[in-house]
């Protein structure tokens, strides 16, 4: 469908034979909300994508990780790069995945057709076989699984640098 920003994504994935679950639901910004907006007991993944970059804005890194981490970005972005990291801008987030804040997404890797973009994945994403994405829009969740997603990155040219996630302790 021409409207659909996930059009171009659907027939990507058709081509490879990557099947998916899909759930329609009203815009969601936080994980939270993207909790209430899935059926519960999935069994997948329930990830959030951050969009880093480093201090000078020359590397950028797409996170994938559990929603209920809280990550540590300061010990993060020391194990990984070497220095302090930031979350990118919407600009940015445009011109390399191709999605507005709220939509980010593994699959929005498919638009990084330079590989500028550097995946890391929370080993404890990595070890579930059933992930939850956006289709590039945070109006529906698709369930892949993990083999399909490692189809859908070989395909992109990006592979999965599977990384231990720093976890900030919660207050109180």
């Amino acid at each position: 469908m021409a409207s659909d920003p996930a059009g171009g994504l659907y027939v990507l994935l058709e081509r490879l034979g990557v099947g998916y679950e899909r759930y329609d639901h009203e815009a969601v910004y936080t994980c939270d909300e993207a909790e209430r907006a899935v059926p519960a007991g999935l069994g997948a993944a329930h990830t959030k994508n951050l969009f880093l970059r480093d201090h000078k804005g020359r590397r950028h890194w797409l996170l994938v990780t559990l929603c209920a981490k809280q990550v540590d970005l300061r010990a993060f972005g020391e194990r990984v790069a070497g220095e302090r990291v930031s979350f990118a801008s919407p600009e940015r987030l445009a011109k390399y995945l191709g999605v507005t804040p709220g939509s980010v997404t593994i699959l929005g890797l498919m638009n990084d057709r330079e590989r500028a973009v550097e995946l890391l994945v929370d080993e404890d994403v990595w070890a579930m076989d059933r992930w939850q994405a956006h289709p590039l829009t945070n109006t529906a969740t698709l369930i892949l699984h993990r083999p399909d997603v490692e189809r859908f990155l070989a395909e992109t040219g990006h592979s999965a640098r599977v990384v231990t996630v720093p976890s900030r302790i919660a207050d109180g």
